[in-house]
């Protein structure tokens, strides 16, 4: 078909598309360099409705173009977007209603055959990048003849291989044509694959994507000036030339080699990329768009794809919402918080409660030189966020002069949140629960950041238990960005309205968790960890139990979760989980042994590479009946399927949704697999082992 008729097939798809026109005006370029037909992307919205490509959005930008294209007196087409967003790639909201490969196939081909007028129509273009260009919005960039970036653009990525995707619209073919294997690899698969790490303008240009970096405050005007030079030959734009020998092989091996760490062949989008950009030094445009197509089409019609789209949209969407949250009107103002600790814990979270609410924040500890080391831990990261640039003088200046220590909890009376970070010991954490009730005024919160332990039992002897909340942040609390807010016995609402406004203030994403032991992740990480140890100890290697797992592409293998974690902190919660359930969970006696003897760790670390200590090994008695990979792999899923049913019947969560949400915000679980839940469905294991699945047929799977 020609692509006016692919573009007319697919809009009859698209009936609830929110259409981003392309708007052209005529603008006289300065140094008579004639006239360019600028065309604006603009969906309408303000900021926080990114311009997004679906059928009608192509269709409206290919006859914009093509009107610029008829005419002789334009000289040049610019493309840019409204304020702060060029465009944040494909409207994927529409990739479900895609029943058959063919229409996956002609989306692609409509991308392609739209885009490439900028480079194939015979005018020169100009991508203007003003702000946030992701997948297919950059790919329009790419398409340009020649691009300017703002710097205040902080938001330039292909984040497709990270949902399931390839950059389906030219990115594989123009990115390492233009920049070379090695940074297309970087841009294309390891950023995406390292948690969808984004590019700044200053960083795109360095790359080479962009060829001018511009002042943001009259970014438009300067390129327009900019492009009327490049059209009368005042600048002339020289790029490097591209290096098509080994560097371009071992660039693609490289990141074979960095998605097999990350992914461990478990999702086929990141091959599939490196697969493109490695035809891409031989092909020519034609067979490199063609290439594209068919493995767009191919992960369009995944589960992989289906999977990350269920992630994505619990992310974005479900985060924003929190299932069961009170109404936000109750919640009570914070202009002061407490920080009872002053240990590595306690400081991050002072440090996370100073950048984001700027309100005084006070530690307090038994002595003062645990309080001085503590107050100073903040200081010096707010001193390192200076050094990069990421806070200007006065800014630090500010932040560092909000945070102060006492050994004198009466600093807390006009504190309106206080949360403790002391050690995991309930009848310790009682005994500060009482001692602060006589110090803080009756409305104010007191917050437990208890990974296992009852908050109803905190609670149960205070005179006031209705304003105590679980707060559980995890490590590193600056970098995962799930917060479990827990509801006691005798929790109010107002108390519990004011921690999800806190949380919310704080950039994290909240769910919603009744008080059961270990809460939601680090209930299943236990079982699943508990699981694994438990084939260690029957005589299973601990490298063939790792391997055996870094199938399913987890985020790292079970013992050097373990190391993250900590193995105290993993004894203690399972211990905590093994006086609640005995029947499901048990103590490995092989863990309690090198907790005892002081070791942190199952390996050693010779150049980089795991190798099981061989005091650990020495330490360790086993059994003689090792699990095989796929024995290993039935048994933990098992019983993955059973806890999280038990959990879902004891009402720890709304919805299974929250299940999978806690486990991609808190533990890594990848986004390809789509959630935990799904996972388990699509598998089989659900309905094997509780006789039904978790979700609807058609959510986050094709059937």
């Amino acid at each position: 078909m020609k692509l006016q008729e692919l573009i007319d097939s697919a809009v009859a798809l698209s009936d609830d598309e929110v259409v981003t026109l392309a708007h052209s005006r005529d603008v006289v370029l300065p140094g008579k360099a004639g006239t360019m037909a600028l065309i604006t992307l603009d969906n309408g919205h303000d900021h926080t409705k990114p311009n997004t490509f679906g059928p009608k959005g192509l269709a409206s930008l290919n006859t914009a173009i093509d009107a610029a294209l008829a005419r002789d007196d334009i000289a040049a087409i610019g493309v840019t977007g409204k304020p702060f967003i060029l465009a944040a790639g494909a409207d994927l909201t529409g990739v479900p209603k895609l029943t058959d490969r063919e229409q996956a196939l002609n989306l692609g081909r409509i991308g392609h055959g739209v885009m490439r007028k900028l480079v194939d129509g015979g005018k020169p273009s100009f991508a203007f990048v003003n702000g946030v260009s992701l997948g297919g919005g950059l790919e329009v960039a790419l398409h340009a003849t020649y691009r300017t970036v703002s710097a205040a653009a902080g938001v330039l990525a292909t984040p497709e291989v990270f949902l399931g995707l390839i950059p389906g619209w030219g990115g594989n073919f123009l990115l390492p044509n233009l920049i070379g294997a090695d940074k297309a690899v970087k841009v294309v698969v390891e950023n995406a694959l390292n948690q969808n790490k984004m590019l700044s303008g200053p960083e795109a240009v360095k790359f080479g994507i962009g060829d001018v970096l511009l002042d943001s405050a009259d970014f438009l005007e300067q390129s327009l000036s900019w492009a009327s030079k490049v059209l009368t030959g005042a600048i002339t734009v020289d790029r490097p030339e591209i290096d098509r020998g080994e560097a371009w092989d071992a660039a693609v091996a490289r990141g074979k080699g960095f998605a097999d760490l990350k992914v461990s062949g478990a999702a086929p989008a990141p091959y599939r990329a490196l697969e493109l950009i490695a035809a891409a030094k031989d092909n020519d445009r034609d067979r490199g768009f063609a290439a594209e197509d068919e493995a767009l089409a191919d992960l369009i019609m995944s589960e992989e794809l289906r999977s990350g789209l269920y992630a994505f949209d619990l992310v974005n969407k479900r985060a924003k919402r929190p299932a069961g949250a009170p109404d936000k009107s109750l919640a009570r103002p914070v202009t002061k918080v407490g920080v009872v600790g002053a240990g590595l814990m306690a400081g991050q979270l002072a440090l996370l409660f100073v950048r984001r609410l700027e309100v005084p924040v006070v530690l307090t500890d038994l002595d003062q030189e645990r309080v001085d080391r503590g107050v100073g831990y903040v200081h010096g990261e707010i001193d390192k966020l200076l050094g990069k640039g990421r806070i200007r003088p006065d800014k630090a200046n500010q932040l560092k002069a909000l945070v102060t220590g006492s050994v004198d909890r009466a600093v807390f009376a006009d504190a309106d949140f206080v949360i403790e970070a002391v050690f995991e010991e309930l009848q310790l954490k009682k005994t500060i629960f009482a001692d602060l009730e006589k110090i803080i005024r009756p409305d104010a919160i007191l917050a437990t950041n208890t990974s296992s332990l009852s908050v109803t039992e905190m609670a149960a002897d205070l005179e006031h238990p209705e304003r105590v909340v679980g707060f559980h942040f995890f490590n590193p609390v600056a970098v995962l960005p799930l917060l479990e807010i827990i509801r006691a016995d005798r929790t109010d609402d107002a108390s519990l309205a004011t921690a999800f406004a806190v949380g919310k203030t704080l950039k994290k994403s909240c769910v919603l968790v009744k008080d059961a032991p270990a809460f939601v992740v680090n209930r299943l990480l236990t079982r699943f960890l508990g699981e694994v140890s438990a084939a260690v100890d029957e005589g299973t290697p601990i490298p063939e139990a790792d391997k055996a797992l870094s199938a399913l592409g987890l985020p790292m293998p079970p013992f050097v979760l373990l190391q993250l974690v900590g193995l105290p902190v993993a004894l203690h919660v399972a211990e905590t989980m093994n006086r609640a359930y005995p029947e499901r969970f048990a103590v490995s006696e092989n863990l309690a042994k090198v907790v005892a003897a002081g070791k942190s760790s199952f390996y050693l670390w010779p150049e980089g590479k795991p190798v099981v200590d061989p005091e650990v090994s020495a330490l360790v008695t086993v059994g003689s009946t090792p699990s095989t990979p796929d024995e290993l792999r039935t048994r933990v899923l098992t019983a993955l399927a059973e806890e999280i049913r038990i959990m879902l019947d004891e009402g720890v969560v709304a919805e299974a949704q929250d299940i999978d949400l806690c486990l991609l915000l808190g533990a890594g679980w990848p986004f390809h697999l789509g959630g935990v839940t799904p996972y388990l469905d699509r598998s089989g294991i659900a309905e094997k082992v509780n006789g039904t699945r978790f979700l609807p047929k058609g959510i986050a799977s094709l059937t």
